[in-house]
């Protein structure tokens, strides 16, 4: 991750506290790039972020499931077997 300020100076400390407090606010993204813009006694906190890729939940015969793998063979025959509507 990096860092960037603008406008003025800020401690190291200073900064991984603006860090810290950002990894808590939001836990679940992952920081590319924080920048820090200093107006007096202002700080400003811009940042970007990964995506964080997901897996695509279906309802397929009445199971909540991402992929297949995981089905029987029976199973498997029901899903092959369903009629598929388009909505």
């Amino acid at each position: 991750m990096s860092y960037n300020i603008i406008g003025g100076e800020m401690s190291q400390a200073e900064a991984d506290q603006y860090v810290r407090m950002l990894k808590e606010k939001y836990p679940e993204r992952i920081f590319k790039s924080i920048t820090f813009k200093i107006d007096g006694e202002f700080v400003d906190i811009s940042y970007n972020y990964d995506v964080i890729p997901f897996d695509r939940i279906r309802r397929i015969t009445g199971y909540l499931v991402g992929t297949l793998d995981r089905f029987n063979d029976a199973k498997r025959e029901e899903v092959a077997d369903r009629i598929k509507h388009n909505a």
